[in-house]
C-alpha cells in the first residue's frame, strides 16, 4: 500500500484485525495512531502512520 493513502476508520480495524469497538477503546484510550479528520463525521489514517503505530507496540517475547 502507498504510505500516503488514508484508510478509513473501519478500514484500519479491518486491516489490523479487530471490530470497530475495539478500535474504538484504543482512541478512546489515546493509544492508538494519529487520525485526520476528514469531514465532521469522519475521521481515517494514513498507511505510513499506521505501520509507525503497529511498530510501536511491538514487543520482545521470552525465547
Amino acid at each position: 500500500m502507498e504510505d500516503d493513502r488514508v484508510m478509513s476508520f473501519a478500514e484500519w480495524c479491518k486491516l489490523n484485525g479487530f471490530s470497530l469497538s475495539t478500535g474504538q477503546r484504543i482512541i478512546a484510550a489515546g493509544k492508538g495512531p494519529t487520525f485526520i479528520k476528514l469531514s465532521e463525521r469522519r475521521k481515517g489514517v494514513t498507511v505510513a502512520e499506521n505501520r509507525r503505530w503497529q511498530a510501536s507496540r511491538l514487543i520482545e517475547t521470552a525465547a
